[in-house]
């Protein structure tokens, strides 16, 4: 390949039309998602363990009947990966599931921990500003939403049912 085709092979990917830009917030994404999970992964259980400002009750209240009947979420729950046990030591939803109140109790605070993961992830959307046109960004915005809501919707409902469960079993 002559030196005439390496060139116009760097232009074509640093031009606002290349691909570099998609390339960049391709890598960017999954690097960040992978950082951000692994330090979810590396959350001791003691805070956990309780709720925060981030997964505490919304004050207007939750319910379930919304996320069953608006967001039909029972629908489309099982399509939602589980990444729970991507790092060594780490712990899938579905191996918790049971009537058992520990297990119970440390699915509630995965629940935290999942929901954690994917606010912390959502920002990466902003870092896309430093290379792309505002059309770009909005994009990644657009990525953020589509990728992250369902699973912080799915956390809160699994939560809420879990909490509903455990008062139902007692103490």
């Amino acid at each position: 390949m002559g030196l005439g085709r390496h060139l116009g092979l760097v232009l074509l990917l640093v031009q606002p039309g290349g691909w570099l830009p998609g390339l960049l917030c391709g890598l960017g994404w999954l690097l960040w998602s992978v950082l951000v999970g692994y330090l979810g992964h590396r959350l001791p259980l003691a805070a956990l363990d309780h709720d925060s400002f981030w997964s505490r009750p919304r004050p207007w209240g939750e319910a379930l009947a919304p996320y069953e009947q608006r967001l039909a979420i029972r629908r489309w729950k099982g399509w939602l990966p589980d990444a729970g046990a991507l790092f060594p030591g780490g712990v899938g939803k579905g191996s918790l599931v049971g009537r058992d109140r520990l297990r119970l109790e440390r699915l509630v605070m995965e629940t935290r921990r999942a929901e954690w993961v994917h606010l912390a992830i959502w920002p990466f959307w902003l870092v896309t500003a430093l290379w792309l046109p505002p059309l770009g960004v909005a994009a990644n915005l657009l990525f953020a939403l589509a990728f992250n809501l369902p699973c912080l919707w799915l956390q809160r409902y699994t939560r809420l049912r879990l909490v509903a469960l455990l008062a139902r079993l007692g103490p």
